[in-house]
C-alpha cells in the first residue's frame, strides 16, 4: 500500500524541490556570467585543487561529482579544450586516467571563487538563521548518508 504524502509534506517536498533547483541555476548563471563556468565545472575544479597533487583518477572524480563517467568524460573534454584542466595516463596503472588542474584552472577557480562564495552567503546561507542553517546542513547530511549506502 502506498503511503502517499500529506498535505504538508507534499507542501515541503515542492519547496525543497524548487529551492535546490532554483539554487543551483542561480548559481551556475551566476558562474557563468562572471566566470565563464559552469556550476559543475566549478565543482570539479574545486575537487581537483583539494586534491593531493591536484589531480584526481577520473573514475573517483565521476563519483565524487555524481555524475557519469560518460558525462565526466565530455565534461572534461570542454575543460581541457578551455585549458582549465588536463589528462594524464596514471602512473600506477597506465589504463586509468587523471583529470589535473592547470594552471589556467586555478587562476580561474581563484577568480571564482569569492564572487561564488558570495552567492552561496547571498542566495542562502544570510537568509537563514544559524539554527535554520544548521537544521539544513544535519537534514542533507542525512539525505546524503542514506542515498550514499544505497
Amino acid at each position: 500500500m502506498t503511503r502517499w504524502l500529506t498535505k504538508e509534506q507534499q507542501v515541503h517536498w515542492r519547496a525543497w524541490l524548487t529551492a535546490s533547483k532554483g539554487l543551483t541555476d542561480q548559481l551556475s548563471r551566476e558562474l557563468q556570467e562572471q566566470h565563464g563556468l559552469t556550476i559543475t565545472d566549478y565543482e570539479i575544479l574545486v575537487c581537483l585543487s583539494e586534491s593531493e597533487n591536484n589531480s584526481i583518477r577520473m573514475s573517483d572524480l565521476a563519483t565524487r561529482t555524481l555524475l557519469s563517467r560518460s558525462r565526466l568524460s565530455h565534461q572534461v573534454d570542454r575543460m581541457e579544450s578551455a585549458g582549465l584542466i588536463e589528462r594524464q595516463t596514471c602512473a600506477d596503472d597506465r589504463r586509468g586516467q587523471l583529470a589535473v588542474l592547470t594552471k589556467v584552472g586555478s587562476k580561474t577557480l581563484e577568480a571564482a571563487a569569492p564572487d561564488h562564495v558570495m552567492g552561496v552567503r547571498k542566495h542562502l546561507v544570510d537568509l537563514l538563521s544559524c539554527e535554520e542553517y544548521q537544521a539544513l546542513g544535519s537534514a542533507a547530511k542525512k539525505i546524503a548518508n542514506h542515498l550514499d549506502g544505497l
